[in-house]
């Protein structure tokens, strides 16, 4: 057994978020972590929402609201909805809540300590129409290496090259198209370049990493510069050095402070159990593992920012140095990078009305019909579209078809004809090949999702099911009607049972609200598939403050299903089964069409 942290990407809190965002950090992370927890490991999946920054000031004047008031809004919404899709954080916070805010601080006094934050003068890009500071990646001009139009100001996607935003050719603010003005200021910058050995020294030993996201992280090194880590912004979390904590318009970074929601969710989750050292299994072990979740344009701050102010802390770069209160901390494990989803051919885009909601999503199709379209077809390692045509083909021939029918069909004839699982008397050769590629599955479908290929992995627990259906078909146990044949329909029976139950357990990771279906279908009882909640929970060091939070009975030995095949016990009760997916009227493409259109 082994511990996993599944740290994942923290959602912005300016608004709801759309399928392209679940897409790349949510639904693979979940897959993940199930997987892992029901393989015997002692997972911890912590994120939260990132609630500090420009953007959350520009957001909250357009709907006339503080800063704080839109993040708890929106705190709130990405909550419920991250819930109903069914994501089992062990915890899910927000960076505004006060052992946030402690922690980011410990982290940056120690880098600072240690001589990795020096102080510098630089010119800050500000709104000319709000006096604001303009985060890097709220400006786009064109690469000054490249002559990329469209780089934005900390980075060029296209040639990768790290920038300030000063150094793109006509600089315009993504918030509202004006140029902006550029003003000298004292910032404190993390120094890279004293820690750009130690970068590349790790980069090398992460040979089993997606190529592209390998090969993008060690690109960044060639042209490595010091990254400004504070701002000139009244919404943020103080600065920690003398002379600045007291400046009411100078904050930490967002990007700085974001990042460090992995290990301070994992604090607070921590703190929350009673137990307030238990984090440290996760961060101070060597022998622990660490995998990151996110989109491709948070690469970046996760192979680079994150782990220079790990190493920083720990006093791993050329100027040494002693790691601070929290011990040496673990670099990550992999950095687990998904493509971007597009939306019937275009970006996403809230403004232009290219985009569907979480929530609205939810709210007219099953959870788990969304989770798979994202695990069989989402965007891996390339760029893939999400269309309406394709959705309800998916959910109609595989979900409702393909394995809905089998397990209805399966659960009505044993209803029918037994009212109970069947003995399986004398299995012949058909039934063992069935029973020993199911049981084959979990080394194949483990192997796959351990290595981030979901795809593969939820093919290959489809393709059971495809060879389970066949089966059925081979066998035909609705024309084994006579006495005589009685006992070769119950051994047909609890075969189709057992490798359906076998088939469950290889999809529930994917599909975790109708695993517990499955389960309950053929006479189960208890949680194999536990679902995260809600819960209502005040500040640990503000007890002014609350807030809701996303947790959960995720451990194995008390709910959880583990990754096996286990076999079924005959005289268990079935009764007549409810079908588990709902087929999509062909109408709801057009109609859903019709809405795009109409909100674009």
């Amino acid at each position: 057994m082994a511990h996993i942290l599944s740290a994942v990407a923290w959602p912005y809190a300016n608004g709801p978020r759309h399928i392209g965002h679940v897409a790349g950090f949510g639904v693979p992370s979940d897959v993940f972590s199930r997987y892992m927890r029901m393989a015997g490991h002692d997972v911890l999946m912590v994120s939260g929402t990132d609630e500090h920054g420009t953007p959350i000031l520009v957001q909250a004047d357009k709907e006339g609201a503080t800063a704080q008031e839109l993040a708890d809004r929106y705190n709130r919404v990405i909550v419920e909805d991250l819930t109903k899709l069914g994501l089992s954080y062990d915890l899910f916070t927000r960076t505004t809540t006060r052992n946030h805010h402690a922690v980011a601080q410990e982290m940056f006094r120690t880098v600072h300590q240690n001589g990795y934050m020096v102080e510098k003068s630089t010119m800050s890009a500000i709104s000319p129409s709000t006096g604001r500071t303009l985060p890097d990646r709220y400006i786009e001009g064109t690469c000054p290496i490249c002559g990329y139009d469209g780089a934005r100001g900390d980075q060029c996607d296209n040639c990768g090259n790290q920038l300030d935003p000063i150094d793109l050719r006509n600089p315009r603010s993504r918030i509202n198209g004006e140029t902006p003005t550029f003003v000298e200021s004292n910032q404190f910058f993390l120094d890279l370049p004293a820690l750009v050995d130690a970068l590349e020294a790790w980069l090398r030993t992460r040979d089993a990493w997606r190529p592209n996201v390998l090969k993008f992280s060690l690109n960044l090194l060639a042209d490595v510069r010091p990254r400004a880590m504070t701002r000139d912004i009244d919404w943020g979390i103080p600065v920690p050095i003398d002379g600045w904590s007291d400046n009411p318009n100078k904050r930490l970074y967002v990007w700085f402070d974001a990042v460090i929601g992995y290990l301070s969710a994992s604090v607070e989750w921590a703190r929350r159990t009673g137990d307030v050292d238990a984090w440290r299994a996760w961060w101070n072990d060597e022998q622990a593992r660490s995998y990151y979740f996110m989109g491709k344009d948070n690469i970046t701050f996760h192979s680079q920012i994150w782990p220079a102010e790990l190493l920083g802390y720990d006093g791993r770069g050329s100027r040494g140095g002693q790691p601070g209160r929290f011990g040496n901390l673990n670099l990550p494990t992999e950095v687990v990078s998904s493509e971007f989803l597009t939306m019937e051919g275009k970006q996403f885009s809230s403004s232009r009305g290219v985009v569907i909601y979480v929530r609205d999503m939810l709210a007219r199709y099953q959870p788990d019909a969304l989770r798979y379209f994202i695990s069989v077809a989402g965007p891996e390692n390339q760029d893939t579209d999400f269309t309406w045509a394709e959705f309800q083909r998916r959910t109609n021939d595989e979900l409702v078809a393909g394995w809905g029918n089998l397990v209805n069909r399966t659960a009505n004839l044993i209803h029918k004809n037994f009212g109970e699982i069947p003995p399986a008397a004398s299995p012949e050769p058909v039934d063992t090949a069935l029973l020993d590629a199911t049981r084959q599955g979990f080394t194949t479908v483990g192997d796959l999702v351990g290595a981030h290929r979901q795809r593969a992995a939820v093919s290959e627990a489809m393709r059971l099911v495809t060879e389970a259906n066949r089966y059925l078909s081979e066998t035909e146990p609705w024309k084994l009607k006579g006495p005589d044949q009685r006992e070769r329909l119950g051994t047909v029976l609890h075969t189709a049972a057992q490798a359906i139950s076998d088939c469950r357990t290889l999809l529930s990771p994917f599909l975790p609200h109708s695993a517990q279906a499955v389960h309950e279908a053929f006479g189960g009882t208890g949680t194999v598939s536990p679902l995260p909640r809600i819960e209502e929970v005040t500040d640990l060091d503000d007890d002014s403050r609350h807030y809701p939070v996303i947790t959960g009975d995720y451990r194995r030995g008390e709910t959880l299903a583990a990754w096996e095949s286990v076999p079924l016990v005959p005289g268990t009760a079935v009764g007549a089964p409810s079908p588990v997916f709902r087929k999509l009227d062909d109408s709801i493409v057009e109609e859903e069409l019709d809405r795009l259109r109409a909100e674009g």
